[in-house]
């Protein structure tokens, strides 16, 4: 590794730390703080990432990452059987990414609203999704799948988003893993359902 990557690198390491120290408060993470902490001059900033705000979101976007690489498989590995059905595929990738989300609560946030803002085909919630279309293999069309990852993904940044008051609107208690877990099977095998239902009236026709 070059001298220039190990300073990115630590740019990186360091920033993503004080992500959590400050709880996503990035008034409080100045160029000049990240800087200091990582032993660099304050212009490297600016060299490897543009701005701040350039490097934040690619801290964010590598720890999005980092998570659904070590679920996803390589588009070769698609039609390999792992054994599992397609709703257990989903269920268990699904709750992976969801206990991801509560177990790193600072960079899911700035994450995912920063996509709410800013939406388009390579935000880490797109990303999210296609990971989750390969979990779908079997007898769904293309279109079907994007739809039902896109509604699945959409519900838990909801429900990640209402903290403490989805006890009160849905019954899950969130922060609690097996209670994740019920959300994320509930809602999987009611999505599944309603897409085998449309399938067969659309064959019928």
């Amino acid at each position: 590794m070059s001298e220039n990557e190990k300073n990115k690198h630590r740019i990186i390491e360091i920033t993503t730390k004080l992500l959590k120290e400050h709880n996503g408060d990035t008034e409080k993470i100045t160029s000049r703080l990240i800087a200091k902490k990582a032993g660099i001059g304050l212009g490297s900033i600016n060299y490897f990432f543009g701005s701040k705000e350039n490097l934040i979101t690619e801290c964010i976007q590598r720890n999005i990452n980092t998570m659904l690489t070590g679920f996803t498989p390589e588009i070769t590995d698609v039609t390999k059987n792992d054994g599992l059905s397609d709703k257990d595929r989903l269920i268990s990738w699904a709750s992976q990414t969801f206990d991801f989300l509560f177990e790193n609560p600072v960079i899911a946030r700035i994450s995912i609203l920063n996509d709410m803002q800013n939406y388009s085909a390579n935000c880490n919630s797109v990303y999210t999704q296609k990971g989750f279309v390969f979990a779908v293999r079997n007898n769904q069309k293309e279109e079907t799948k994007r739809l039902l990852v896109f509604i699945l993904v959409s519900a838990m940044q909801a429900a990640f988003l209402a903290g403490d008051s989805v006890k009160d609107i849905l019954g899950y208690d969130l922060y609690s893993r097996t209670e994740r877990k019920l959300f994320i099977s509930d809602t999987v095998t009611m999505l599944l359902k309603d897409t085998d239902y449309k399938e067969d009236a659309a064959n019928e026709r």
